[in-house]
């Protein structure tokens, strides 16, 4: 029923006889709006209830009572689930909903996080154009080891169910921390499945050979700018970086193969104007890196549209055409060329891939929650900052300090920042600019709060947000 092109007519007419079997009255009416319920909130998952009840034209006791036939009908909430919006149900909504993340969030009380991001470097060898980073600014050297322990005591904190509560990131380039290694071992003894973001630009042999941690990751994702040295140039204004990044991957997935290492490896890779039709090569990069390892081939490609929000990051509307026909062909070209690797689309793009031209989320000043989300996730830096959205933890940017919740010291845990900042009910007054501290998943989060709180006010707390924790 969440799906384009369905035969409404057929699914519901499933529906009914399903109602029928559990002795409901008024089976035509209450399957046709639970079709419609279906199909609306698979496409477009934020709608607080109340406007869907005046979409349906049915008064508080008549949505109320096709409420609770959702409840009990569990292969609903899963059409849901799977429609073309399907990624913000699946890699968001559910998860943090089965933890209780979201509903701590709504009762502003404290919880710990389900993600934490260690920021562990000091500098960045890039300068990328879409990169809120500002020019220049790195920690200082003597900042290092003091920050190292304080990430080991943040790492030591985590709760003993959540392994796969942490990764690392940036900030700036994880790989420039030299005791990065330490770190990861220190994780992975604790049993974390630690993910790192990086730009592999320093995933040499002699980074390796120093830190032979980094082989306790669970994963490690790069990042990658173009396909070859001239758009990795233009976007990172870094002069052959892609040549070295390619030869690092070569050498990296080589040894992977070698040491039989179950570290999962593979890309985000951002569409950027200009680029909606070079997919087809970026599966020819691939291919020619599995090369390197024909036993231990790349395990996965994330593909996004920009989140930032920016106009130098945004498709146009011929873009964005191109890139609606040209998904497709993507991924049909990959299943013959690197068969096995998991490609996810995302948010927008595997709602664009199924048919529903999906427009980004764009959260605002005037939509951003004051009180954020430290229930869901935060992220330290090497200060011990802990910084309420991802996009704020660089160092010296302009506004984000406002979204510090508090520091982590050798005598003041993760635990204390973040309850106290709860507890506190300290609010942070967003200025404008402020949306671009925000990535993909804080906008999804901030989105789904916002529904959430929007149902409660208007007297859905029962039903809030429609699918819930099963």
């Amino acid at each position: 029923m969440a799906r384009p092109g369905v035969d409404h007519h057929t699914a519901r007419d499933l529906v009914a006889e399903r109602l029928r079997s559990m002795g409901e009255d008024g089976v035509e009416a209450k399957a046709a709006h639970l079709a419609a319920l279906v199909s609306h909130y698979g496409a477009h998952p934020f709608t607080p209830l109340e406007q869907m009840r005046q979409r349906l034209g049915l008064d508080r006791d008549e949505f109320a009572a096709v409420l609770e036939v959702f409840d009990r009908v569990p292969e609903l909430a899963l059409a849901v689930e799977h429609g073309p919006a399907g990624k913000y149900w699946s890699n968001t909504i559910k998860p943090l909903n089965e933890a209780g993340a979201l509903d701590a969030a709504v009762e502003r009380r404290f919880a710990f996080p389900v993600s934490v991001g260690l920021y562990p470097g000091p500098t960045c060898m890039f300068r990328c154009h879409f990169c809120v980073r500002v020019t220049g600014a790195r920690y200082a050297a003597d900042s290092l080891t003091p920050g190292n322990e304080v990430l080991a005591s943040v790492i030591d904190e985590v709760p003993n169910d959540g392994r796969t509560t942490m990764y690392m990131s940036g900030g700036l380039e994880p790989l420039t921390n030299p005791g990065l290694g330490e770190l990861i071992t220190r994780a992975a003894n604790r049993g974390l499945d630690l993910t790192m973001y990086t730009n592999s630009f320093a995933l040499t042999d002699a980074t390796l050979s120093r830190q032979p941690g980094v082989w306790d990751l669970g994963a490690l994702r790069t990042s990658l700018y173009g396909l070859n040295d001239e758009e990795y140039e233009e976007t990172t204004t870094k002069k052959g970086a892609f040549s070295r990044v390619k030869a690092n991957l070569q050498r990296f997935m080589h040894q992977r193969q070698e040491r039989g290492s179950d570290l999962r490896l593979g890309f985000n890779h951002i569409i950027l104007p200009g680029r909606t039709g070079r997919l087809i090569d970026l599966v020819d990069f691939i291919a020619e890196l599995n090369e390197s390892s024909p036993d231990r081939p790349l395990d996965f490609v994330t593909v996004r549209e920009d989140y930032s929000g920016r106009d130098d990051g945004r498709l146009d509307e011929q873009e964005r055409d191109e890139l609606l026909h040209g998904l497709d062909a993507f991924m049909e070209y990959a299943e013959r060329h690197t068969p096995g690797m998991t490609i996810d689309l995302g948010y927008a793009l595997e709602s664009l891939h199924r048919g529903v031209d999906a427009e980004l989320l764009r959260i605002r000043p005037d939509t951003m929650r004051p009180t954020a989300h430290p229930q869901v996730a935060v992220q330290v830096d090497l200060l011990g900052d802990v910084y309420l959205y991802r996009e704020a933890g660089f160092p010296d940017l302009d506004g984000a300090h406002r979204y510090i919740a508090g520091r982590v010291t050798s005598d003041h845990s993760l635990h204390d920042v973040l309850r106290e900042f709860v507890e506190s009910g300290r609010e942070v007054e967003p200025a404008p600019g402020d949306e671009y501290f925000l990535d993909g998943f804080d906008q999804s989060v901030t989105a789904r709060l916002n529904q959430l709180d929007q149902d409660v006010a208007d007297g859905w707390g029962r039903f809030r947000g429609l699918v819930r924790a099963s």
